[in-house]
Parts: structure tokens; sequence; C-alpha cells
């Protein structure tokens, strides 16, 4: 398994690393321990943590209601938290590497 995720109750929790203000939002490796993911959205008055959420709830395939900022928020480290128990979930999260 990889270090940026790992199971939680109704889901997983994932360790972010947001570099904001981005050309495009895309996935862009591992920073540390962390999933790097640029983002095209300025670090003002929530546009970033906003595009982030969108980011991994369309690209998860999940409802954007089932993707919480759960800590972070004026930080590059971020957590969040995806609620889904669809058995291939750990597959989508890998497969968020294969995008960098």
């Amino acid at each position: 398994m990889a270090d940026f995720f790992s199971p939680a109750g109704q889901g997983y929790i994932l360790k972010l690393h947001i570099v904001p203000g981005a050309r495009q939002t895309m996935v862009a490796g591992l920073h540390g321990d962390r999933l790097k993911i640029k983002v095209a959205a300025p670090p003002e008055k929530g546009r970033a943590n906003q595009e982030l959420l969108e980011f991994l709830a369309h690209t998860l395939k999940v409802p954007l209601k089932d993707v919480r900022l759960t800590s972070g928020a004026t930080s590059r480290a971020k957590v969040v938290a995806v609620h889904d128990i669809s058995p291939d979930l750990e597959s989508r999260l890998l497969a968020l590497l294969s995008k960098s």
C-alpha cells in the first residue's frame, strides 16, 4: 500500500502536499509520504481547497459530498477523507500515482 493513504472507517484518509497557483491541476508524484498535487487556483478565500476537493472527487469518481478536508485548511500539508466503501477505491487511489 502507498504511504499517502490509509483505510479509515468508511473510506480512506489521504495525506497530501498541495502547490497552489499552478498552471493546471494535476498529480505531481510523491513528496515524502504525501501525494503532491498542483492546484490551478490561488490560495485565496478557500479557492485552492475547493479546487482540490473537486479534482479528487472527479479523479476518484466519487461524489463531491464524499470528499472532505479534515485538516490543513491554510497549510500546504493537508489531510482529506474520502468516504467510499467501494472495493476498488484502493486501486483508484494507487492509480493517482500513474497520473504524475
